[in-house]
């Protein structure tokens, strides 16, 4: 019976892996073949290098050079306000940890409101007030909102809390030194794990948001690649079938559409890697308190 239970576990484990899997595995497959052997011939068969360097060619003439201008503003979106995000929510959560000002629990909760809020519900009121500020169409319509991370705060506000003795904050204050000083000197090189915490999380949520980019963004060259491979997948015949044409000089395929997401993904691997390490300290650091 016991072994039986097991089994049982195993099996509903097993497709659940190869639900998740064989997706991302096919995605990785996919600019490997041309877009007819990719649905005539093995799903998980290897095609060629040189039809991944034909996708590459294909995307970067669509719209003379406009995948890589749409990399380069997610960049500049999502690297901007993420260094605003750093600026602010960190002290903020220190602040909130630490701090004896009046209003300290309104503030908190306040915080801890619109963190559960969807990002999606805010997109109105942020629009209507960008607008009254002559903002709509320009870059900062985007990365100010994106600099609005509550999150960040309450990542800080909890690792702070729980981590970081008092004891040690009284002493630098009883040898002379002021809330900046005890701050920059004392509480932020020890809070390296959340400040890569913070990073990450808001880099991916930047990264990945579509609807406000979409919604405040008129131009196409100022797209982030979000919204950008929206309308590759509108110019794929495969998904839209009035496509084909469309001004066009390159029509895109499932092949280039599946390297278009895969390239998509790298800058967010990269930050991850560069920061794996202390994000593990960060998310064990709530559990062990030295």
């Amino acid at each position: 019976m016991r072994l039986t239970a097991r089994s049982l576990r195993f099996v509903i484990l097993a497709l659940f892996a190869v639900f998740f899997v064989v997706p991302m595995i096919w995605l990785f497959l996919a600019p490997t073949k041309s877009d007819g052997a990719l649905v005539t011939s093995n799903p998980f068969a290897f095609g060629s290098f040189h039809h991944i360097a034909q996708a590459w060619d294909h995307i970067d003439a669509y719209s003379s050079h406009l995948y890589r201008r749409w990399i380069s503003n997610s960049l500049l979106y999502a690297g901007s306000a993420t260094a605003i995000v750093l600026a602010t929510a960190v002290p903020a959560g220190y602040g909130l940890a630490f701090g004896t000002f009046r209003g300290r629990k309104l503030v908190l909760t306040v915080t801890l409101i619109v963190m559960i809020m969807p990002a999606s519900a805010l997109v109105l009121p942020i629009f209507l007030e960008l607008n009254s500020l002559k903002l709509i169409g320009n870059v900062l319509s985007v990365i100010l909102p994106f600099a609005f991370y509550p999150f960040g705060v309450y990542i800080a506000y909890i690792y702070y809390s729980t981590t970081m003795p008092r004891d040690v904050l009284d002493a630098a204050r009883i040898d002379g030194c002021g809330e900046w000083t005890t701050f920059r000197h004392i509480a932020l090189p020890l809070a390296k794990p959340v400040i890569a915490l913070v990073l990450f999380f808001s880099f991916v949520a930047d990264w990945n948001n579509f609807f406000l980019p979409f919604a405040v963004l008129a131009k196409s060259t100022q797209y982030p690649i979000q919204v950008g491979l929206s309308d590759l997948l509108s110019s794929t015949p495969s998904f839209n079938p009035a496509a084909g044409g469309g001004g066009q000089s390159v029509n895109i395929f499932r092949p280039e559409l599946a390297l278009a997401t895969l390239l998509a993904i790298v800058p967010v691997l990269i930050v991850f890697m560069m920061s794996q390490r202390a994000l593990v300290r960060g998310l064990l650091g709530g559990g062990v308190k030295g």
